[in-house]
């Protein structure tokens, strides 16, 4: 009798210690979920001057990537001056646009001598470049739990 009794309690501790662990699980998880919101960020490009080739653009997340590593990236069709591309799954944080009209649709931004670009392009806050390319500072904006909409002019 004593011996099934002490199965029973170790049975009972067993259980008690099993659920908590499962629910404190849950509750971590669910945590994470409501920390990994993520928004949509909607870029608008006007005053597109030709209908010929497509609109890059590139999202970078930090001024070590600025210019060099996209976070992400998107092309958009040219209708009537305007384009547009819509981001999805951008957490919260601060982001730079980068975009360039590919005239002739090689998939790279053609520059000249001193590495002048030589197709149209812009950046979000309408950053530019002084001797040189714009900067992260001046094309920074931030994105914090919802959506965001900018309008790039070219």
């Amino acid at each position: 009798m004593i011996l099934i009794n002490q199965n029973i309690y170790l049975m009972t501790y067993y259980i008690l210690i099993l659920t908590t662990c499962l629910l404190s699980s849950y509750s971590i998880m669910a945590q994470e979920v409501s920390n990994t919101k993520t928004n949509k960020i909607t870029v608008h490009i006007q005053n597109i001057k030709s209908s010929k080739g497509k609109i890059s653009v590139g999202i970078y997340n930090s001024s070590d990537s600025w210019l060099k590593k996209t976070y992400a990236g998107l092309t958009g069709e040219i209708v009537d001056g305007k384009a547009t591309v819509i981001f999805d799954d951008i957490r919260n944080g601060e982001y730079g646009i980068s975009l360039y009209h590919d005239e002739n649709n090689n998939d790279i931004l053609d520059s000249g001598i001193f590495r002048i670009p030589k197709e149209p392009y812009a950046c979000s806050n309408g950053a530019k470049g002084r001797f040189g390319p714009p900067k992260w500072n001046d094309a920074v904006f931030v994105v914090e739990s919802h959506d965001k909409e900018l309008i790039i002019k070219l």
